[in-house]
This record gives structure tokens, C-alpha cells and sequence, in this order.
């Protein structure tokens, strides 16, 4: 078999190349570990432990070992790349949609060819090149998505015809293609002999190797690793690397302390011929075939060819699998559509003859994105699986950024996009992995159109007004596992149509949304916002105060009743988090951050305040009902409401207090709405819910109150230059560089988190600044629309990449908001952004390859509403003047 081959002769070569492993090479004729021979003991404590000796595994060891980390132990429970690893097509590709993604692939390309000159091991590196081919213009606007990230970032790219497709690989039928993409950097690897040059390479470095040897219990204790239990004893550790792909998941749930890792297997089918007649040259490039739901290579003059069917086969639900991965059944029925898909593609394969159809186990995540990083329950417990099939693209970059993370304490990119603690314990539902992952593998190749939304696994956390929002047409996305409305469809609307049509232009929902902001600014709205995390944080003295000043940058000292907005900050000045904190009492404090915060801001807030039984923090998320009441109107609904003057006289800004609605008693009802606008958020006691709503619906009638979604939102909220955290702000992004030092108290009397940073940048400058762009010459009708990604140019010049963009109805244009850079002309190095850089510069943002003219702004365009507003009165009054 092709994959038997291609380990038998990896096995040989990393045999070969290191001397101390040729006395360890017995009885491989056997699969039973109690069969082989272990000529080398286990050490008795190691500083790192890693678990999995596959792509993954071999890689965190080998950065760990050149960062300078030697007293490392690698465990495998078959042999070294014996897993997914061996059976891994082989392609590096660096067509990804994401910056981070894409930055890891290419990393892992510029790796891997140079990984045969530093260890001796033949790897099978060939730059091939890729195409990536659009049936339609979707995919094609798709592509060229892609390939502008791809150019800013200096990775060869560009767009092609399907004439020039077919001179690059003549055997591509290019009758139905509209264009491609064509990446001339990527490459084919023998993924086992990858994997062993980097076990080679860390073995040098002086990390110890044992393959037949199984984990089978990690210990904790006082919340940390101490210990790895295998099936050869015990070794002492300070930090555990799971490692272990498929088995992640199992391995997680073995320790005293259950690690929940999101992933779930499916069958992987690829295709093996013989050579062709005239065997394909090793040079000629991959082809993917996303409509047509397939991906062509070489291989040995014949070719590779899998894809991603659209009715997955889920495996191994039931718990754990075997120890190696064998070549799976054959399932000729099910392989066909993709078969179909290829003669179409490459109608020569016909007479080719099959040597073998390989099924194998792929390892999928529940968004599609690797998992990698510290569990948020054990300390030193670091987590790198769920490649979904792309592990050899990832596997450099990756391995890279867990060992910084290990050694720094951080990455050297922000990589929250990828981190464990993004998922809380609901995604680790067995059925609930088991459905997402047969919708996960099917979208590898569906189209990514803004704002798609996941079908499966929905409805698990919901408002206990999810019913009577649903009932009056709310269109619900999800975040974090929480139902959440986008939308509300007026009756006799086309339902089916909004919800199914996908779109890069003005989406069907445009009209809907502009009228729920209209009524944000003219009367009054209602937007749900339960799923934002919620702690509460108090303490018998003065211990919460003096450690929430510590831990966040802004001064907490202030009097009962007020709420201050603040960043939590790491040691480098970035956001952590960024919440609002209101002082309920002197010694109580409530904390209301991002909904995706909930598992992330726990683990950060437990690992950091001191272990003090006086000092208590509960998760109080599920206990309250958040209600939004955005709009002018809403002081008048609330004043009737509660038989309380609301006007800023009475209830200020940023100021919180205890209520009465309706019938219902101890409503937190706070100045702010998280847009700009003028109104009040309600924290109801969960069981007040539905009264409340029902009160404060009845009552706004007469003032035209309505209900809206977070799409409206969206928009109010960047129209006023409003950042969001993990859209816009990060580990990465201080408070200086965007905005915000009017959040910090760098002289509030004492030290806190991320000071000393800010002292520096308040003093040299930052390198960066969060700017907001206007787009200038852009139809909203007929032209693309931003998303967020999008590449920034000043003058001509490439500066940074927008975060975040939203339609402004009141200034009926496009804004976006995104960071701008300075990087010298001549060296690329990075200089001090400073605000006549900003204002001196001519923008445009590139979408998708066409490049629209840009306005930027350090400060919100409340005077352009302003102006718009005098000359609207201005036409008006002429108007009645004639």
C-alpha cells in the first residue's frame, strides 16, 4: 500500500540519521507494545512532556528545543508518525482565509524546505505551485479575496484565466471555469518524513524520544500538571502537551481535572492511480477544485486525488480507537460523487488505473479553526490538535506558536482566533461534535459569503425571550453556543428568500436593518443582549477593590453606583479584555464583558486574583435577562416604567442603579447602551424576563418602539468609532493605539497590569493607531461590500488591514475601521504612527482586488452627522421657502 511505503521508508530514514535511536529499532514486526522491546527507561521527571509523536507533537518539540528548552520528553503510543500524519496528502498550501491561518502556512512552507538541509532527512520537499479554480463568480470574488491578502503579505499570487490554467496543467477540463488563482510558493511534502526530520532535529537538541508508550492519566494538583501516568510509569512535569489528534479529546477526560478539547473524526477518502502513460511532471501544480468539492495532485507520475463530500461519516463516537490508524474500509458508494467530480475535472483519469481508494481518519473542530493553546482549568496543560485537514500547511506555524506560548507566555501573533478557551464545556457534547463536524467538512469547500452562520448544534443557549422574539420573525445567529438575534423580518417579507441567499453585494437584509436603526435615533428599540458574560466579584474587606485595581487600568475607586468602562491588560499593555464594571457596593463589583469572553476572562481573573477565601467571584451570566433600550424615547418608557425621573439630571452616565419595572423588584438598570446612543441597559433577574419585556413593549408602543437585533448594532456602534473586543481590540492592541487612554489611570495611585508599557508608548509613541475610514467613491448598490480583512493603502502603499465595517445609515456610506502602520520605505521597518501621518495620507481599501478611496479619521464623524443635519434643514427650509 501507497501509505505502508511511504512509512516503511520514513521509518528507515529517521532509523538512519540518528544513531541512538538504531539500537531501539526492534521488533517493529509486531503491533503489540507489550512485544516491544524498550531499551531506553523513562526519565523520572522532565520539564515538558509531550504527547503525540506526529506532525503536531514533533514540531512544538522541535521549537521548544531551538527556544532553548531541553528537558523534554516526546511520548508516542505506536510509532513516530503513525497516526493522520502518515496518511496526510502532503500539500502546503498559503490559500487561506484568515491572516493568522496564513501566516502559519506560510511559515510551515518556508520550514519544510529548508528542514532536508538542516537534518540530513530526505522530507520530499517539490514546489509545485497550486490552482485554485471558480466555477462562479462568487468563488471567483472569493479568490481574490484571498490572493489581496496573499499580495500585501508578499506571498506570490495572482489571478488567471482559465486559458492559463490550462497551460499550467494541460489535463484541467477549463470548459465551466470562470478564473483561478494560481499560488506559484506551494508546495508537496512527505508528511511522515516531515514529521521525523523535526523529531531528528529536536532528538539532536536533546529531547528524549519514546515511541510504544501510552499515556494513560495526567495528575494535577492545586490546578496545575504534576505528573504523566504511562504504561511505563510515571514522569514528573511542570507542563503537558496534548499532542495527540484524534485521541485529543479522549486523552483530555483521562487527568483528574477533564480538559474539554472540541473535535471529532471523520472518514478521509483520497484516491491513488498508477502513473499515466507520460508520468505527470513532480513539478506540475496541486489543483483545487472547491465547487467541485475536490483538490488533484502528483504523485509518483500518477496522481493523489481526495476531497470533502457533502454527507460526511463521523467515526469513533462511541470513544476510543485503535492505538495506529490503519487504512479504514473502502466505500467505493460514497467516494463517488467526488470520483464524478474528478472525471469531469480530468477527463484522462479514465484510463488510469486505481491501485487504491484510502480512507483515513481527519481530525475537525466545531468552527473549522485549530485548537492550540493553556486549558483555562489546569495550569501548564497546553493543548495543539484539530488541524481540519490541513496539519502539514499548520503544522510548522503552529507548532511554533504553542512553544513561544509555553516559553513567553504569549505567541509572537495574537492567536485568540485559534485558542482553546474559545469554546466552553457545551461544545464538548458528543452528539454535539458528532453533528457539527458532518456540517464542518462539507463547508471546507462551501462558499464563505459575510455572515454565515452554523446550522447544527443551535438552540442550546437561549434568552428566555427566545420564543416571543421568534414568534415576531427574529433571524438568529450564534456566538459562543448563545442564540442571538440579527435581525427582525416585518410580516408578509419573503422568509425564505432572507434566510437563504448568500451574497458578497447589499444583502436582501439592508432595508430591515436601516429601519431598526432609523428607530434607534428617532424613537425607541429593544435588542436582547443576554448572552454577555457577567461575573460579580466581591469580597468581606477591601480585597476585590484592591485587586480589580490591579488588574484593570482604569480606576475602580470610585463612588457606589458608577460604572466605569476599563481594559484588562496584559503585561504588554494589551487587551486582555474590555468590560464594563459596575460598583454595586463598596465591596461588590459587576462585570459585564464580551459574550465570547465567558471562559477566557474566568481563567485569566481565577489565575491572577490571590486564593482568598474572603474574596468570591461567580459567573452570574445565566442568572440575569439583558435587555438593550436604545433611542431618545427610552427615558420616557423607563420614567413610566418605574415612576422614577430617568433625564441625565436624575440617572447620569455611567451610572447604575437597583429598580423597580413593572411588578419586578432589583432590575440593574445602567446608563450606557454600547453604541453611542442614548438609553439604558436592564439587567433582569432571569425569572423577570418575560414580564419586564412584555411591560416595557406595552408601554413603548405609544413612543414607536420596536424590536432590533445585533446587525443594528453593528452599525450604530461603528458609525461612533466603538471598538469590540476580538473584532477590533486584542492581546495585541493597547490603549494608546486606539483611542482609549481616557480608560486608563496611570497615576490612580497605584500599580496595575500593563502599566509600565503604556508609560513607554505614552512617552516613544505607538506603532500603530485604530483609525476609521469612510469610503469615499464606493456603491452601495452595485459595488462590493467590505467586510473586515480588508487590505489598507496610504499614498499608494500597503499600511494595515481593517477590522471591522458596517453600512453608516446616517451618513449612507461604507465605514470602516481598521489599523494603520508606518513602515519605512526603504528597510520595512516599522515607525512611530503619529496624528499628521494619519491626516496627511490619501487611503483606499482594497476589496477583493479594487481599490476604493477612503476617508480617514482619528475621532467619530458626530460633526458630519451634524453637517448633514444643518444642510438637510437647510434644503427642507428652502424648500418651504419657495
Amino acid at each position: 500500500a501507497a501509505g505502508m511505503f511511504l512509512r516503511l521508508l520514513a521509518d528507515v530514514r529517521w532509523r538512519a540519521a540518528d544513531p541512538r535511536w538504531r539500537s531501539a529499532a526492534r521488533c517493529h514486526r509486531s503491533t503489540s507494545a507489550a512485544a516491544e522491546a524498550h531499551p531506553v527507561p523513562l526519565p523520572a521527571q522532565a520539564q515538558v512532556v509531550i504527547c503525540g509523536g506526529g506532525i503536531m507533537g514533533t514540531s512544538v518539540a522541535y521549537h521548544l528545543s531551538k527556544l532553548g528548552w531541553k528537558d523534554i520528553v516526546l511520548l508516542e503510543q505506536g510509532r513516530l508518525a503513525a497516526g493522520t500524519t502518515r496518511f496526510c496528502a502532503g500539500i502546503v498550501s498559503m490559500a487561506r482565509h484568515t491572516s493568522l491561518e496564513l501566516k502559519m502556512a506560510d511559515y510551515s512552507n518556508k520550514l519544510y524546505q529548508q528542514l532536508e538541509q538542516e537534518t540530513g532527512i530526505q522530507t520530499g520537499y517539490t514546489k509545485t505551485g497550486s490552482i485554485s479554480l471558480a466555477q462562479t463568480q462568487d468563488r471567483l470574488i472569493s479568490l481574490k479575496r484571498i490572493a489581496s491578502s496573499l499580495n500585501v503579505m508578499g506571498i506570490p499570487c495572482e489571478i488567471i484565466t482559465p486559458k492559463q490554467v490550462a497551460q499550467l496543467h494541460p489535463l484541467i477540463n477549463i470548459h465551466d471555469l470562470v478564473g483561478a488563482m494560481y499560488l506559484p510558493e506551494d508546495a508537496l511534502v512527505l508528511s511522515a518524513s516531515v514529521s521525523l526530520a523535526l523529531a531528528t532535529a529536536a532528538s539532536r537538541n536533546g529531547v528524549q524520544i519514546h515511541e510504544r508508550t501510552s499515556v494513560s492519566h495526567i495528575s494535577v494538583q492545586k490546578g496545575r500538571v504534576t505528573a504523566v501516568e504511562t504504561d511505563r510509569g510515571q514522569i514528573k512535569c511542570q507542563y503537558f502537551v496534548n499532542c495527540a489528534g484524534q485521541w485529543a479529546y479522549e486523552l483530555g477526560h483521562s487527568g483528574e481535572e477533564p480538559v474539554n478539547i472540541p473535535l471529532h473524526a471523520c472518514e478521509h477518502f483520497y484516491l491513488l492511480t498508477h502513473p499515466l502513460k507520460e508520468p505527470l511532471a513532480s513539478n506540475v501544480p496541486t489543483v483545487v477544485d472547491p465547487d467541485g468539492r475536490i483538490y488533484i495532485r502528483n504523485w509518483q507520475g500518477g496522481i493523489l486525488s481526495g476531497g470533502f463530500e457533502k454527507n460526511p461519516k463521523p467515526l469513533f463516537t462511541e470513544g476510543r480507537n485503535q492505538l495506529e490508524i490503519h487504512n479504514l474500509q473502502e466505500d467505493w458508494d460514497h467516494f463517488e460523487p467526488l470520483l464524478s467530480a474528478l472525471l469531469r475535472r480530468m477527463p484522462d483519469v479514465e484510463a488510469l488505473q486505481i491501485m487504491q481508494l484510502v480512507n483515513c481518519p481527519e481530525s475537525f473542530t466545531p468552527d473549522m479553526r485549530c485548537i492550540m493553546g493553556e486549558s483555562p482549568t489546569v495550569r501548564g496543560y497546553f493543548v495543539l490538535a484539530g488541524m481540519n485537514s490541513a496539519g502539514i500547511s499548520y503544522g510548522g506555524g503552529a507548532g511554533k506558536y504553542l512553544a513561544e506560548w509555553m516559553v513567553n507566555g504569549y505567541p509572537s501573533e495574537n492567536v485568540w482566533p485559534l485558542d482553546l478557551k474559545r469554546f466552553g464545556t457545551l461544545q464538548s457534547s458528543r452528539t454535539f461534535l458528532r453533528h457539527r463536524v458532518m456540517e464542518v467538512m462539507p463547508l471546507m469547500c462551501d462558499l464563505k459569503v459575510p455572515r454565515w452562520d452554523f446550522q447544527t448544534g443551535r438552540q442550546l443557549r437561549t434568552s428566555p425571550l427566545y420564543d416571543r422574539l421568534d414568534a415576531q420573525g427574529a433571524r438568529w445567529m450564534e456566538k459562543h453556543g448563545f442564540e442571538r438575534v440579527k435581525y427582525f423580518v416585518p410580516p408578509g417579507s419573503d422568509l425564505l428568500d432572507l434566510d437563504q441567499r448568500k451574497t458578497f453585494y447589499k444583502p436582501d437584509w439592508f432595508d430591515i436593518v436601516g429601519a431598526e436603526v432609523k428607530c434607534c435615533k428617532e424613537a425607541v428599540c429593544v435588542i436582547d443582549m443576554s448572552s454577555f458574560t457577567k461575573f460579580e466579584i466581591s469580597s468581606t474587606g477591601d480585597q476585590a477593590l484592591e485587586s480589580l485595581q490591579y488588574l484593570f487600568s482604569n480606576d475602580l475607586d470610585v463612588p457606589v453606583g458608577h460604572v466605569v468602562h476599563t481594559g484588562m491588560l496584559n503585561e504588554k499593555g494589551g487587551y486582555e479584555n474590555d468590560c464594563s464594571i459596575a460598583r454595586l457596593s463598596k465591596r461588590s463589583f459587576f462585570m459585564i464583558s464580551p459574550t465570547d469572553q465567558q471562559v477566557h476572562c474566568w481563567a485569566w481573573l481565577k489565575n491572577r486574583l490571590p486564593e482568598d477565601s474572603n474574596l468570591v467571584m461567580e459567573d452570574v451570566t445565566w442568572k440575569y435577562t439583558a435587555l438593550n433600550l436604545i433611542g431618545p424615547r427610552a427615558v420616557d418608557v423607563l420614567s413610566e416604567l418605574s415612576y422614577a425621573p430617568m433625564t441625565p439630571e436624575h440617572f447620569p452616565s455611567l451610572f447604575c442603579k437597583e429598580m423597580s419595572v413593572g411588578y419586578a423588584n432589583g432590575i440593574r438598570v445602567m446608563s450606557i447602551t454600547h453604541t453611542g446612543e442614548p438609553g439604558f441597559m436592564l439587567y433582569i433577574p432571569i425569572e423577570y424576563a418575560l414580564h419586564v419585556y412584555n411591560e416595557v413593549m406595552n408601554m413603548g408602543q405609544k413612543y414607536g418602539i420596536r424590536n432590533a437585533g445585533y446587525y443594528a448594532l453593528r452599525s450604530l456602534r461603528i458609525e461612533k468609532f466603538f471598538a469590540f473586543w476580538g473584532q477590533d481590540l486584542d492581546a495585541f492592541t493597547t490603549p494608546m493605539e486606539c483611542g482609549r487612554e481616557f480608560q486608563v489611570k496611570l497615576e490612580k495611585g497605584m500599580d496595575f497590569v500593563g502599566q509600565e508599557a503604556l508609560l513607554e508608548q505614552k512617552q516613544n509613541g505607538v506603532y500603530k493607531r485604530f483609525t476609521m475610514f469612510i469610503l469615499e467613491d464606493h456603491d452601495t448598490d452595485m459595488d462590493l461590500w467590505p467586510w473586515w480583512g480588508e487590505p489598507i493603502f496610504r499614498n499608494g502603499r500597503y499600511v494595515g488591514k481593517t477590522t471591522s465595517s458596517a453600512y453608516s445609515y446616517t451618513l449612507e456610506r461604507h465605514v470602516c475601521l481598521g489599523f494603520v502602520h508606518h513602515f519605512d520605505e526603504k528597510t520595512g521597518e516599522e515607525l512611530v504612527v503619529t496624528t499628521d501621518f494619519i491626516n496627511q495620507g490619501e487611503y483606499e481599501i482594497d476589496i477583493a482586488g479594487q481599490r476604493f478611496q477612503a476617508k480617514a479619521k482619528l475621532y467619530p464623524f458626530s460633526s458630519l452627522f451634524a453637517q448633514r443635519r444643518r444642510k438637510d434643514e437647510e434644503e427642507l427650509s428652502g424648500y418651504q421657502r419657495e
